[in-house]
C-alpha cells in the first residue's frame, strides 16, 4: 500500500507537468527550441525539490539551500494552479465558451495566465505572513484555583523556509500574550536538522517566558528522530512522548506520533495516571494527527489539541482534508470532550495560504462558577 501511494505521489506531478507542457507548447508563438526551453525551465524546480528531499540541500551553503527549497516547493503549488487554469480553459473550449484561438499561438493568453498566477501567489504569500490570533474559551466544572491561560501552536516547520528570524518573530508574539503555559502539537521541525543546527534555532525557545510542553509530529521522524529529540532537549522543551505532566490543576498528556507504530494506546497512558489526578485535574491531550477522535471522548479527556492537517494549506486541497478528517480545522466537540485542530503557525513548502490561514490559539480555561 505504501509503495502504491509513493508511485501515485510521483506520477500525479509528472502527469501535471506533461499537461502544462502540452498547453505551453500550443500557446507559445515561437520556434520549437524556445518552447522546449520554456518547458524545461518550468519542470526544473519540481525535480530540484525531489532531489532536495534526498538531502541535496544539506550539502550546500545554507543560503543556496534555502533558495532552492523555496523555488522547488513553491513550484508544486504553482503547477497545481496552472493545471486548474488550463482545465477551466479546456472545459470552456469543450462547452464552446472559450475560443480555440485563445489556446494556440497566443501571447495574450500567456500574459493573462501569468498575471492571474502572480496575483494569486502574491496574495497567498501576504496572507501567510499574517498570523491569525484565535481566541478560545474552555469551560469546566472541575475546581481551578484560577483561570489558566494557554498559547497553543502546531506545525511550525522551522528549517530552510522558516528560519531563525521568523521563529524569533513568533516567540515575541507568544511572549506578548503572557501565557501560563505554551503547548505545541508537533512538527516543530520541517524536513532537515541542518538549518536548525546552523542557525542555533534552539536558543530562540529559551526566550519564551512560559514553560513549553510538546508532543512529536511526523516531521520529527522525517528529519531524523535522534536529532529531533536532541533539539527538543537543547531548546528546553518538555517533550511528552506517551507520557504525562501534572502542572497545578492541569494534567497534560502527550502522545507519540502515529509514525511510531508501537506508540502506547491512549487508554494505557491514562491508566498510568494517579486516579485522583485523572478525575480532578483538567485533562489536556496533545496528539499531532487528529485521527480517532472518539478515543479522547471515550477516556473522558477534557480537551484535545492537534495539528497536522494545515487545513490543506491551499484551496482546493482544503476540500481533501475536510473529506479525510472528522475535523480538519477549528473547534469541535464530541460528548463532553472539546477539540481544536489547528491549521498551523508555520507551513510546509511554499509560503502560501489560499483559502486557509496560519494561526496561533490563545485559550483560557475557566470554571464559570468561580
Amino acid at each position: 500500500m505504501k509503495t502504491m501511494w509513493m508511485i501515485i505521489f510521483m506520477l500525479l506531478p509528472l502527469l501535471g507537468i506533461g499537461y502544462i507542457a502540452w498547453h505551453i507548447w500550443c500557446l507559445l508563438p515561437c520556434v520549437w527550441w524556445w518552447k522546449l526551453l520554456a518547458i524545461v525551465l518550468l519542470a526544473c524546480p519540481f525535480f530540484i525539490m525531489m532531489f532536495g528531499m534526498r538531502g541535496l540541500y544539506d550539502s550546500m551553503p545554507l543560503s543556496v539551500g534555502t533558495i532552492l527549497y523555496e523555488i522547488g516547493t513553491s513550484s508544486v503549488f504553482i503547477m497545481m494552479y496552472l493545471v486548474i487554469l488550463f482545465l477551466l480553459l479546456d472545459l470552456g473550449r469543450i462547452l464552446h465558451l472559450v475560443s480555440r484561438t485563445l489556446l494556440y499561438n497566443n501571447w495574450g493568453t500567456i500574459l493573462g495566465i501569468t498575471v492571474i498566477i502572480v496575483a494569486i501567489f502574491v496574495y497567498g504569500n501576504l496572507h501567510y505572513q499574517h498570523k491569525y490570533r484565535q481566541e478560545l474559551t474552555l469551560t469546566t466544572d472541575k475546581n481551578l484555583e484560577h483561570p489558566i491561560k494557554l498559547v497553543m501552536i502546531s506545525d511550525l516547520h522551522i528549517g530552510y523556509h522558516n528560519p531563525r528570524k521568523e521563529l524569533s518573530r513568533w516567540i515575541d508574539m507568544m511572549n506578548e500574550e503572557q501565557p501560563d503555559i505554551v503547548l505545541i502539537a508537533g512538527d516543530i521541525i520541517d524536513m532537515s536538522m541542518h538549518p536548525l543546527k546552523k542557525e542555533r534555532m534552539h536558543e530562540e525557545f529559551h526566550r519564551l517566558k512560559a514553560p513549553i510542553y510538546a508532543c512529536l509530529g511526523n516531521h520529527e521522524y522525517y528529519s531524523g528522530q535522534p536529532g529531533a529529540l536532541q533539539f527538543y532537549r537543547n531548546a528546553g522543551i518538555n517533550l511528552l512522548r506517551d507520557s504525562v505532566a501534572i502542572i497545578g490543576d492541569l494534567c497534560i498528556i502527550g502522545r507519540d506520533d502515529r509514525a511510531n507504530i508501537h506508540r502506547k494506546s491512549l487508554g494505557a497512558i491514562i491508566k498510568s495516571i494517579d486516579g485522583k489526578s485523572a478525575n480532578s485535574k483538567y485533562m489536556v491531550l496533545l496528539d499531532h494527527q487528529p485521527y480517532n477522535l472518539e478515543q479522547a471522548e471515550h477516556h473522558h479527556v477534557d480537551f484535545q489539541f492537534s495539528g497536522h492537517t494545515h487545513h490543506g494549506q491551499v484551496w482546493p486541497i482544503s476540500w481533501i482534508t475536510e473529506s479525510i478528517y472528522e475535523c480538519a480545522h477549528g473547534s469541535y466537540q464530541r460528548g463532553k470532550t472539546q477539540y481544536y485542530v489547528s491549521s498551523g503557525l508555520g507551513i510546509w513548502g511554499g509560503k502560501f495560504r489560499i483559502g486557509t490561514r496560519s494561526e496561533y490559539i490563545v485559550a483560557e480555561i475557566r470554571n464559570p462558577k468561580r
